[in-house]
């Protein structure tokens, strides 16, 4: 698995994808930030958050769409197949890269909110008042992000499936795009459905609802084990697909 992580994370800087996404990711996350925030003079980051997570529906088939796409289409997906590492192992390591890089992105992504706290330790030396309610809220950000990592690991584990069906890199993209909208649209769909069961269970499944939690700086369990079974179940469809074609 070592050994394919690292290939891995080699593989996206020796080829424009590793550095496209890592140019969009932050350019797009400073301009979306400085939008709904600063040039709108708020503390709140919510709304920046929930646009992060819609922009996602593009980024991540960025991330995604190479990882076993390119392996079939280059004729070395049977080295894989032979090498000394389990089918699990592989599946693991180019997702754990992927994931890797994009933790990164959002890591660097953060610097973002420093401007925030300076313009509120700003705000706050000029007034000669209570100022406890000025400034950015600090759970609300914590909560933002570990919202956007666990739909971020769910979003990969549907490209890294979504990228084992096809040698297209470019089908890859659009199919997980089309897939992902699926789940961001869901929620919204579901409030034009009058019938309430079928409601209740489009919103369950809705990624934006799931997330409404976080953005309001709440740790949600249930959509915590919602997100990390849905990059569970996609990874185990991937090392199904790899465990047929070995031995087909």
């Amino acid at each position: 698995m070592l050994a394919i992580y690292k290939k891995e994370m080699r593989s996206y800087f020796s080829n424009p994808i590793g550095y496209v996404f890592v140019g969009i990711f932050l350019l797009f996350a400073a301009l979306l930030c400085s939008y709904t925030t600063i040039l709108s003079n708020s503390y709140d980051t919510s709304l920046y958050f929930t646009l992060m997570v819609i922009a996602m529906v593009i980024l991540i088939p960025i991330l995604t769409m190479r990882l076993f796409s390119e392996e079939r289409k280059m004729r070395t997906e049977q080295l894989l197949l032979t090498a000394p590492v389990s089918i699990t192992g592989m599946v693991m390591g180019k997702f754990c890269a992927a994931f890797t890089l994009f933790l990164s992105c959002l890591a660097g992504s953060c610097i973002n909110f420093i401007p925030l706290y300076v313009i509120a330790a700003q705000e706050k030396a000029n007034l000669g008042y209570d100022t406890t309610n000025i400034g950015p809220v600090t759970a609300q950000i914590f909560g933002c992000l570990i919202g956007i990592i666990l739909i971020g690991a769910a979003f990969i584990a549907i490209g890294t499936f979504i990228s084992s069906l096809t040698e297209n890199q470019l089908a890859a993209a659009i199919i997980t795009i089309a897939v992902l909208i699926g789940f961001i649209g869901i929620g919204l769909f579901a409030d034009f459905i009058d019938v309430y069961w079928i409601r209740l269970a489009l919103g369950w499944i809705s990624v934006l609802g799931r997330f409404s939690s976080f953005s309001a700086g709440v740790f949600d369990i249930g959509a915590t084990v919602y997100f990390a079974s849905l990059a569970f179940i996609f990874l185990f469809l991937t090392i199904r697909v790899y465990e047929k074609r070995r031995w087909s």
